[in-house]
């Protein structure tokens, strides 16, 4: 018996262990209770821009829809390849009858996104800019990219219920780490010479920020940006679980039914558009980054 606790893993007792978590889940609840009509009316602002976003891709005509998809993708590559590829894929997408799924896909991504760099790019500058900042942060980055992503989604269920918002908040969760790590690592890349000869001509800090590192560490951003376009289209099939509307919810229709071709078909739709927002940041990063050479040697 007294070396029992070589051969046997020592567990804390179930009633410790118990008291532990009812501590936890009682604190959450209460806290959900106390605050989360506040956090959801925080968030109004931005469910009212979904909705109106949603509906203006489902109200406005097919072809326009496509043509001014194509027009983007032309805008950033400068060849019609990826257009055509674009015009093709998207009338295909709506031949099979996933437009309105697609259109609500595609609202929830640039949402997504949109939050992503909104919060995700402020944190990255700090982050160059304070390596206790930087220590800080990347240990929470660390964990929001390693947790199962089923896990997000039962703090944000118990804090506002079910809905778009629970859902864009777990997908924003779970994709912003790449964009708030490469603008970090960006800035970081500039080169300190071209930040002191700057400096020595009358640059401030601000200036240096917006006119030289953040224009040179663009296409490492924007590399972090696509990464999170990824991450958040893998998530929707996830956050489908707890409302969110688009090509999510026929994949999980499908595998609760074993519908093998409902769900081969709108996951192919996923595969579509990631590799199209895939393909587009790509091509705006590469002709930045060759603009930006070019500048350098004129």
């Amino acid at each position: 018996m007294a070396d029992s606790w070589l051969t046997e893993v020592p567990e804390m007792s179930r009633r410790d262990l118990l008291a532990i978590r009812q501590t936890l889940d009682g604190a959450y609840r209460d806290f959900s209770r106390e605050y989360g009509e506040g956090i959801e009316a925080f968030f109004d602002p931005l469910l009212h821009f979904l909705v109106w976003f949603e509906d203006l891709l489902l109200a406005t005509p097919w072809w326009l829809v496509i043509a001014v998809l194509a027009g983007i993708a032309y805008l950033a590559s400068r060849s019609w390849k990826l257009p055509t590829a674009v015009v093709v894929s998207f009338t295909l997408i709506a031949y099979l009858g996933m437009w309105e799924d697609t259109m609500s896909t595609m609202s929830i991504i640039l949402v997504c996104t949109l939050v992503a760099i909104g919060v995700g790019v402020p944190i990255g500058i700090a982050m160059s800019k304070s390596n206790r900042t930087q220590a800080v942060v990347t240990p929470l980055l660390d964990i929001m990219q390693t947790m199962p992503a089923f896990v997000y989604l039962i703090p944000v269920v118990m804090l506002l219920g079910i809905g778009k918002i629970p859902g864009v908040i777990a997908v924003v969760i779970y994709a912003i780490p790449p964009v708030i790590r490469l603008t970090n690592l960006g800035i970081r890349l500039v080169d300190k010479d071209v930040l002191e000869a700057a400096t020595a001509y009358g640059a401030n800090g601000f200036q240096r920020l917006f006119q030289i590192q953040l224009p040179l560490a663009m296409p490492t951003i924007m590399a972090g940006i696509n990464q999170t376009i990824m991450m958040a289209l893998a998530m929707v099939v996830i956050a489908s679980m707890i409302g969110v509307s688009g090509l999510g919810q026929p994949v999980l229709k499908s595998i609760t039914n074993q519908y093998f071709t409902l769900g081969l078909l709108n996951g192919l739709a996923i595969v579509v558009i990631a590799i199209i927002f895939d393909r587009v940041s790509q091509s705006y990063a590469k002709r930045s980054q060759q603009h930006l050479k070019g500048g350098d040697h004129d």
